[in-house]
């Protein structure tokens, strides 16, 4: 029972640090947690196995070591989410989706229109706090009750961010399970396309049988996209292309590198004045286009379109905003490296998986460990790598992909977080819609449908191979 020590130590850093932080969790408490218990953890495994300290170094190395490739991705996501921002990539996105929207197909139109945005850039937490808060008022405004309005929103939200290349989560369950990551979005597809068409037909059935009235009004953030961006259906040829090169099965970090590349040429032509306004500089000119592309690729920037929510949306990162991820990786593999040298991950694992016997029972296993840890520790990227690392070993001895790992990881962790009202999911996004987590629950169909759907599917052996 010692190797319970560090997990409780954990849980209850993690619910003092949600009580004290709220939503800024992730800037630092989640972090400094993390090193506490992997302490807890080393102190554990020296006094009660005589553990030297060389061997849980090199195991906490080793074990950072293996998340190298998981950082430079994400230090390439931050990137791309500025250069496709900027250069009025995912701008005319949003302005062509925005037009799909009637008050009959409401609620279908809105959940399409986040999935879109949030297949692009790659961020559920954007996508709902920027086109989310303005959907929550056209739907209001049409007559929709508060639940089916998030629902729709957060289903749409968590689809994109589950399926996008682009999302720190999918990136991050892909790297701990050693999964390259466009193989392990093509295996999420088996559960998340069915239960995405399931919410999507409830949706429409609600829409098209509900008695509402009232014209969302999109006018003003169309005016302040054509204002502020150059909208053209010719920038949609760079995510095509990015497409193209994703179904080749080009390496992930060479797909997005040349898909920055792409973004920033189309920005130096199309969007010249915005990048030499990004970069503050008095005159114009080469020097101005570099610094502006520069900044745009590594730092935050903030464009004035004159609609304060469209602000938000259009407001990027770049790779510095990747930083607060990255901190948390790696902290979060020094704990997993500290628990795999200790022994006491091995020990916590013959409880698991003792009742885990043929492939459905694993999966559930996997999904119920990663819905577990959302409630227990508050946090999607704990309960991710949490979740891989107690499971990597097993699904490999059995004989299973890794490839099975990592998509029932998200489909139990990425998903349900949003679900659980002290997850750091679950307060922003009930902050942001202003609707209580209890209230939007049941209309998030997607979300409910996505760990029912792994473990279906692993029932029926759909899919599944052994190595």
């Amino acid at each position: 029972m010692l190797s319970l020590i560090p997990f409780i130590v954990l849980i209850a850093l993690i619910t003092c640090c949600v009580a004290v932080f709220g939503n800024a969790t992730l800037d630092g408490a989640s972090q400094v947690s993390l090193l506490v218990a992997s302490a807890v953890s080393v102190l554990v495994g020296h006094f009660s196995k005589r553990m030297t300290w060389e061997k849980l170094e090199q195991e906490i190395t080793a074990k950072i070591a293996t998340c190298t490739p998981a950082i430079i991705i994400l230090l390439l996501i931050g990137a791309i989410g500025g250069t496709w921002m900027v250069s009025g990539i995912v701008p005319t996105m949003i302005y062509y989706g925005m037009q799909i929207l009637r008050p009959e197909i409401f609620l279908v139109s809105s959940s399409l229109l986040c999935a879109l945005v949030s297949l692009m850039i790659g961020s559920s937490w954007t996508t709902v706090a920027t086109i989310g808060v303005a959907l929550m008022g056209i739907g209001k405004a049409h007559g929709f009750d508060d639940g089916w309005i998030a629902g729709s929103i957060i289903t749409g939200a968590y689809f994109g961010d589950k399926l996008s290349p682009l999302s720190d989560t999918t990136v991050l369950a892909s790297s701990v399970s050693g999964v390259p990551l466009f193989t392990h979005i093509r295996y999420m597809l088996y559960t998340t396309i069915p239960s995405f068409c399931v919410s999507i037909a409830i949706f429409l059935v609600a829409g098209l049988t509900m008695n509402v009235s009232g014209q969302g009004n999109v006018a003003e953030f169309m005016e302040g996209l054509e204002n502020t961006f150059v909208i053209s259906p010719w920038l949609l040829v760079v995510p095509v292309l990015t497409g193209v090169m994703i179904a080749r099965r080009w390496p992930s970090m060479v797909v997005l590198f040349l898909a920055i590349l792409l973004a920033v040429i189309v920005s130096l032509f199309v969007q010249v004045s915005l990048v030499q306004t990004i970069s503050g500089s008095e005159n114009g000119g080469l020097l101005a286009s570099y610094k502006g592309m520069m900044q745009v690729c590594y730092g935050s920037t903030n464009i004035e379109t004159g609609v304060p929510m469209l602000n938000e949306l259009v407001h990027t990162r770049g790779m510095g905003g990747m930083m607060p991820t990255v901190w948390l990786i790696i902290c979060a593999q020094t704990f997993g490296g500290a628990l795999t040298a200790t022994g006491q991950l091995r020990d916590l694992m013959r409880y698991v998986l003792h009742f885990a016997k043929g492939t459905a029972s694993l999966v559930a296993s996997t999904v119920g460990t990663s819905l577990f840890c959302n409630i227990a520790l508050a946090d999607q990227y704990l309960s991710i790598m949490l979740a891989s690392s107690m499971f990597r070993d097993t699904y490999l001895e059995r004989g299973y992909e890794t490839r099975l790992l990592s998509r029932s990881c998200e489909d139990g962790a990425t998903v349900t977080s949003v679900l659980v009202p002290w997850n750091t999911c679950g307060l922003t996004q009930s902050t942001v819609l202003g609707v209580a987590t209890l209230t939007y629950l049941p209309y998030c169909f997607f979300n409910l449908l996505s760990p029912v759907a792994s473990i279906a599917v692993a029932a029926i052996g759909w899919k599944i191979k052994k190595r």
